[in-house]
Parts: structure tokens; C-alpha cells; sequence
């Protein structure tokens, strides 16, 4: 993707100068659970249920300067391009609707953090909090997880970064608190499949940012493509959950399967309209 010498967003919060330990102190042995997080949660734009378990932790308070490294600068770049590019894009589609879009944050993190939705890990992988309207991305850990999943590439960042702000979309247009009100009522099956259409819906969105931005950027290079739809593809929970545990539970997705993210990745990139990405209505697929 072209980055270099465009314009960069002021909403990015580079908390990495000065970052805790990164140690947290959990209570109830949950240790495991962050290491299955790393996988399933890795574009977990409404990580509620693995926050929530972290609530109760501690950090060890100790802190130190760190150095950024100069591909560490030059991803902060990237990062910052991509983001001012996803503002561009949403002004105008919401303008165009005659709303207004509130800019969210995005907050660069090492090791640990803080956010309106509790404590976080680099483990939980990048998420939207809607509590305070923040994206949260370690950039470390992100690059080993991307090359773990076989998701490499600077436009599956940008892919990543686009999905978590169309977590942000959902959220000004009220979807996500709909989807919050049916926790009381849905039982954890009916629960994971309302999830799975949110991540697929987020997913549709990233898509309008790719065909939107690209018509008033062209800041795609070849390949981009084949790297934010194989990103898609890597993050399916059918692929995560066989090559991590060598069967499939089609009850416990919470992001869609392979085949699920890929189409609505594709849908957003082919239509551009934001009216055919209602992943709520009928079969997600």
C-alpha cells in the first residue's frame, strides 16, 4: 500500500514510549484462556467475554523507556495513513447520509493496557472498545500472530485496522447496542451466532473502505488484494479452530467461517454500499 508522504491521522495514541511490564496478576487461572484468546480473538472487535474475565487483574506497576526501532516508526506511519484514511472515507459515506461520523482513537500499545473495557494483553489481539470509542493494536505481537495464521502482508493491516473502525461504524449507528440488549435474553449458542453476523458485518465494512479509499486514494500496489482477502481467510474460525485443535465446533464461532469472511470482505470491496451489508437479515452466507 502507498503511504509514503500522505496525510497522517491525529487520533493515533502512541502509548509505547513509556509501557508497563506487561505483567498482569490474574486471579482464577485464566492464563489459558488468553492463549486460546491469541488465536480465536484475533480480530476481536467486541472482545467483551474474554475483557471481562481480566477485570480482576492487576498490573505490576513497573515501567520503562522503550526505544521504537525504526520499522517500529515506519509501521506508526502506516498505521496513521491508514487510520486518516478510514476517516476520509466514513465522513464522507455518513455526510452523504446526512449524519455526522465521530472520529475514533487508535491506541498503539506494547505488552499490556487499559482500556474503558478493561484490562488487555497483547494476547486478546486488536479490538474495538466501545466504552471509550478506541481502537487498541500491539503491532509486535500483531506481526508474530500474522505470520503464525499465514497473514502476512502490510494490506492485511490495513484490513485489520479497517475492520476494527467498522466495529467503530457499528457502534455510531447503534448496532452493537442492539446486540448488547439480546445478552439477557439469547442463550450462548444464539449468542455466538448474533456475534458471528457483528464480525461479519465489520468485515463487509472494511470491504467499503478498500473500494471507497482505493477510488480516492489509488493507494492500492499489486497484491494488496490477495493479502487483505487472504487475511480474511486465515482468521476464519473453522481454520483457526483445525489447526489448533484439529476438529471444528460450529457453535462456539464467533467471527464466521473462512468462506463467510472472505464473501463479505468481498461484497464491501465489489458494492461499496453500505445498504447491502446487512449480515443480520437471513443466512450470514
Amino acid at each position: 500500500m502507498k503511504f509514503k508522504g500522505r496525510r497522517q491521522s491525529s487520533n493515533v495514541e502512541d502509548q509505547r514510549g513509556k509501557q508497563g511490564s506487561g505483567l498482569l496478576n490474574f486471579k482464577g487461572g485464566i492464563i489459558g484462556t488468553l492463549i486460546i484468546a491469541a488465536i480465536v480473538y484475533f480480530l476481536g472487535g467486541n472482545p467483551m467475554q474474554v475483557l471481562n474475565l481480566m477485570n480482576s487483574g492487576e498490573t505490576s506497576g513497573q515501567t520503562e523507556a522503550v526505544e521504537l526501532s525504526e520499522h517500529e516508526r515506519e509501521m506508526t506511519e502506516f498505521v496513521s495513513v491508514v487510520l486518516a484514511d478510514t476517516e476520509d472515507v466514513w465522513h464522507r459515506l455518513f455526510n452523504d447520509q446526512g449524519l455526522t461520523y465521530r472520529e475514533p482513537k487508535l491506541v498503539l500499545f506494547r505488552g499490556s493496557v487499559n482500556s474503558a473495557c478493561g484490562y488487555a494483553q497483547a494476547a486478546t489481539g486488536p479490538f474495538y472498545c466501545s466504552g471509550d470509542e478506541k481502537v487498541y493494536l500491539d503491532l509486535q505481537f500483531l506481526e508474530k500472530l500474522q505470520k503464525k495464521l499465514g497473514a502476512e502482508g502490510d494490506f492485511a493491516v490495513a484490513y485489520i485496522i479497517a475492520h476494527e473502525v467498522g466495529h467503530h461504524v457499528q457502534n455510531l449507528l447503534g448496532t452493537m447496542d442492539k446486540l448488547n440488549h439480546s445478552r439477557s435474553k439469547a442463550s450462548e449458542k444464539e449468542m455466538n451466532a448474533l456475534t458471528v453476523k457483528l464480525e461479519l458485518q465489520a468485515d463487509f465494512f472494511a470491504g467499503v473502505w478498500v473500494h471507497h479509499a482505493q477510488k480516492m486514494k489509488q493507494m492500492m500496489e499489486a497484491g494488496d488484494m490477495d493479502e487483505a482477502l487472504n487475511a480474511a481467510v486465515a482468521v476464519g474460525d473453522d481454520q483457526i479452530q483445525m489447526n489448533s485443535q484439529g476438529y471444528i465446533t460450529p457453535d462456539s464461532f464467533t467471527h464466521g467461517t473462512s468462506a463467510q469472511r472472505k464473501h463479505w470482505l468481498l461484497k464491501g470491496i465489489e458494492t461499496g454500499d453500505v445498504a447491502q451489508g446487512n449480515t443480520f437479515n437471513g443466512r450470514a452466507l
